[in-house]
């Protein structure tokens, strides 16, 4: 890996895991903090993740274009998103209130919606063009890794210190300490021609995006309103009677699952072209959420978030590499604002139906509702997104 990777890939490799250890320390105690110490529901949730996650992909396109403006300088963007994020998080263990634990939850999504799109566009910008899928499945890979370690870690706190949820919360402070020191001073952003640098910027009008493009960010907006967030997986968990322990230790083996594939799935959507990597996750992913439509016990909820990580993880490296590959060089920090902001303005609608559908209906009508829009936009990728004589 190291040898077939730029060392800037390597190292934002490493950043996001330390980024995630610290990330996955908290998020998979918000449905339980929500629930047992806050007193809200499923609908509380379902806003609290879409609200933050839509104000993150917001910035994206700023922070994206931006990138550009400067000349494809991306590092500063870079760094000054993971410090907010790192800064805000850990406060989420003090929060006193469902609508404080939202306000803090959407100030650690504004770093990430600073930091994202000018860390695609510079590990895009790092990585030969053979090699953009393995790059992406690298990075995935790397941050379902530390998203495994930062479960485990706050379950092994939680059972063996039995700390309370909050003071778990705030050492997340400490891998997040790490991750912004290796981005601020181990990562070298790299020479920009000089004819490049000069050239106009594109419109950020999305009219002047490719067809191609267009055509697949809409697609990627259908399908987001099928990814609800995954902490319902874990809620659901919950509801079958699992305990807080239990519930970290599902998270952490999903992102096992996903890091066990993303390289793989990235090495694969460079040999065989993104589309078939892509639908492939797509489909599965649609009948992972229908299997978790069935579930009633939880050693089925298990198996269903095996199959489910093994393959998202799969997919996770290609939906991003297809971005770089319909984006000229020069609008390349650009193009990832647009993919982000795509698949973020349908978090709140999608946290909010799928909440809705739970607490209103049921779990299953929620998981059976995501599942059928999920195949529906897998069948709009295999059949509209691109032009008949490009397989993608």
């Amino acid at each position: 890996m190291k040898k077939s990777l730029p060392i800037t890939v390597i190292v934002l490799g490493f950043v996001s895991f330390f980024n995630d250890l610290a990330s996955e320390m908290v998020v998979p105690l918000i449905p339980i903090l929500l629930v047992s110490v806050l007193a809200a529901g499923p609908i509380a949730l379902g806003l609290v993740e879409g609200v933050a996650d839509a104000v993150a992909s917001f910035l994206k396109l700023w922070s994206g274009r931006h990138s550009d403006i400067l000349g494809g300088r991306r590092k500063g963007l870079a760094v000054a998103g993971y410090s907010v994020s790192n800064l805000a998080r850990p406060l989420i263990g003090l929060a006193g209130s469902w609508i404080a634990l939202l306000l803090l939850r959407s100030m650690d999504r504004v770093g990430k919606g600073i930091r994202t799109a000018p860390r695609d566009a510079m590990i895009a910008d790092s990585t030969p063009a053979n090699r953009i899928g393995l790059a992406f499945g690298y990075h995935r890979a790397m941050d379902n890794g530390g998203a495994l370690l930062g479960a485990l870690a706050a379950a092994a706190v939680l059972h063996f210190a039995q700390v309370p949820l909050g003071e778990v919360i705030l050492l997340s402070a400490i891998p997040g300490i790490i991750a912004v020191a290796l981005v601020a001073f181990s990562t070298r952003e790299p020479a920009r021609p000089r004819e490049i640098a000069s050239q106009p910027l594109p419109s950020l009008n999305p009219i002047h995006l490719s067809a191609t493009m267009r055509r697949y960010l809409i697609t990627l907006v259908l399908f987001t309103l099928a990814r609800a967030t995954e902490t319902f997986i874990l809620l659901r968990g919950y509801e079958l009677g699992m305990d807080v322990v239990l519930v970290l230790l599902l998270w952490a083996f999903i992102h096992l699952a996903k890091a066990a594939t993303g390289t793989w799935g990235g090495r694969l959507a460079d040999r065989f072209g993104r589309r078939p990597v892509l639908l492939t996750g797509w489909l599965a992913y649609g009948v992972n959420y229908a299997l978790f439509a069935t579930v009633h016990t939880q050693e089925h909820l298990w198996m269903v978030a095996l199959s489910y990580g093994l393959f998202y993880g799969l997919s996770e490296g290609a939906e991003r590499a297809q971005i770089n590959d319909l984006a000229h060089s020069e609008e390349r920090g650009t193009a990832f604002g647009w993919y982000h902001l795509a698949t973020g303005i349908s978090t709140i609608p999608a946290g909010l139906l799928f909440g809705t559908l739970w607490e209103k209906v049921n779990p299953a009508a929620a998981f059976a509702t995501s599942a059928g829009i999920a195949m529906i936009a897998a069948a709009l990728l295999a059949t509209w997104v691109y032009p008949r004589a490009d397989g993608g």
